[in-house]
Order: C-alpha cells, then sequence, then structure tokens
C-alpha cells in the first residue's frame, strides 16, 4: 500500500496543467495538497483550483516580495471556502523585492488578519529571523503558525518551536551543503513536522533542475525520515496528522 502524503505548500496557480499536476500527485501517494497564494490575484488562482479539484485547499496571502502592493482585497478572499491559512507572507531580505518597511506592515496585517479569521500563517522569512521573531512575539503567534521552506539551523528551529510553530521541510533537505537544515529537521519533534515541495521551486533530489511538482513530496519524505531514523511511513503518518490539525482537514 502506497504511503499518504501531504504536499503542506506548492503553488498549483503556476503550473500550466494543473489536473496532470493533482492526478500525478495522487499516483505518488501525495492525496492532500495546499496551494498557498502570493498575491491577491494569484490567490484567486489557488482557491479556483482548489474548488475544482478533491484534496486541495488554498491559502490567501501576499508575499513579502509583493508586500509594496499591500493587502486591499485579501481580506474578503479569507473566508471562502477551501481557504484554510492567511499567507505565505513575512519578510524576504536577501531579494529586498519590496522595501522593508512595507515588508513589515504587510507581514503585520496578515498576522492581524490570521488573528481575526482563526486561520492558520504560513511564514516566508529569508535572512530576516530576527525581525520575524520580533514580529510574531509583537503582534502575538497565530496558534497554528507554519515556519514554510525552513532554512535555519538548530538556533532557528528551535525559537521557532519555542513559539509553538510547525516546521514545514521541503527539496532543501535533499541538498547536499544544508546540513543545518537537516539538523534542523533532525530536532524537529515529529508533531511539529510538516513536508512540502514549495512546487514549482526547490525540486528535490533526484529530480534537480526540473520543475518540482506535488508528487514528489514522498522524496522530501525519505529525506527528513533518514535524518531522523523513522520509517517513510512514519514520517507520512506524522506529517498527514500535522498538516490535518494545521490547516483543519476534517
Amino acid at each position: 500500500m502506497v504511503a499518504a502524503w501531504t504536499d503542506s505548500h506548492c503553488h498549483l496557480d503556476y503550473p500550466d496543467m494543473v489536473e496532470e499536476a493533482v492526478a500525478r500527485a495522487r499516483d505518488a501517494g501525495v492525496t492532500r495538497i495546499i496551494s498557498v497564494g502570493t498575491d491577491v490575484a494569484h490567490s484567486r488562482a489557488a482557491i479556483d483550483a482548489a474548488s475544482t479539484h478533491d484534496g486541495v485547499w488554498a491559502t490567501a496571502g501576499v508575499h513579502p516580495h509583493d508586500a509594496r502592493q499591500g493587502v486591499d482585497g485579501l481580506a474578503a478572499l479569507l473566508g471562502l471556502p477551501r481557504v484554510v491559512a492567511v499567507g505565505e507572507c513575512g519578510l524576504d531580505y536577501h531579494y529586498d523585492n519590496s522595501p522593508r518597511d512595507a515588508q513589515r506592515d504587510v507581514f503585520a496585517r496578515q498576522i492581524a488578519l490570521a488573528h481575526e479569521h482563526g486561520l492558520a500563517l504560513v511564514v516566508h522569512t529569508r535572512e530576516a529571523w530576527d525581525d520575524t521573531f520580533d514580529l510574531l512575539r509583537a503582534w502575538g503567534v497565530p496558534p497554528r503558525t507554519v515556519f514554510h521552506c525552513f532554512t535555519g539551523g538548530r538556533a532557528e528551529a528551535r525559537k521557532a518551536l519555542d513559539l509553538g510553530a510547525w516546521l514545514s521541510f521541503s527539496g532543501i533537505v535533499t541538498f547536499k551543503n544544508a546540513a543545518d537544515v537537516r539538523e534542523a529537521a533532525a530536532l524537529c519533534p515529529v508533531d511539529r513536522l510538516l513536508v512540502e515541495t514549495d512546487a514549482p521551486f526547490l525540486a528535490p533530489v533526484p529530480h534537480r533542475g526540473r520543475p518540482n511538482e506535488p508528487a514528489y513530496v514522498p522524496f522530501v519524505g525519505q529525506a527528513v525520515a533518514e535524518v531522523k531514523g523513522l520509517a517513510p511511513d512514519d514520517v507520512a503518518a506524522a506529517t498527514w496528522a500535522g498538516a490535518e490539525a494545521v490547516f483543519q482537514l476534517f
């Protein structure tokens, strides 16, 4: 029997052939998918994908790259069927595609929206750990907060876990130069653990260099299982339960 997996973070609004991507995922045992919005338009597309495909849910949010756009129109999406989280949102000081003050303001607004709507919060942070933690503390950490595509090491993992957050690991955990991420995965308790593809980005080994897709989640799960000394089926079961708890997929 093929283990059942959840892809806790991908972007089904980007692939041209959503139907085929969902079908391939199911064939690989990935039967639940969270399609994540990055601005209002992409969030609507994610919601459309979720509304027309069984086993797919959506988030609505404004990525830090797009923070200069603000959050107008976002709140109206949060009460729609199949929307299970606010995000992805947060801070990205690597590219600084939006001014940092705009990033901080838009992140704070989305933390507040997660509280207001009783939704999970999906956090993107890159080279901005201190400000990310500071804003979450200042605005209150939503009870179901996920650090998606976790790229920190043990220290950052410990801080995120101490806030009550979940850590979601992507294909980066399979990369040769990602020892710090593997150490974070080894540290993370199984009841605070999620796996994702972040498709179409960051395809895991052995698919690096190709467009990523939800069907590749088991490769991420296998890598996490190896560093934790667990069977892949145990990681599948734990991350299935974790996604159910975070996104309330009942």
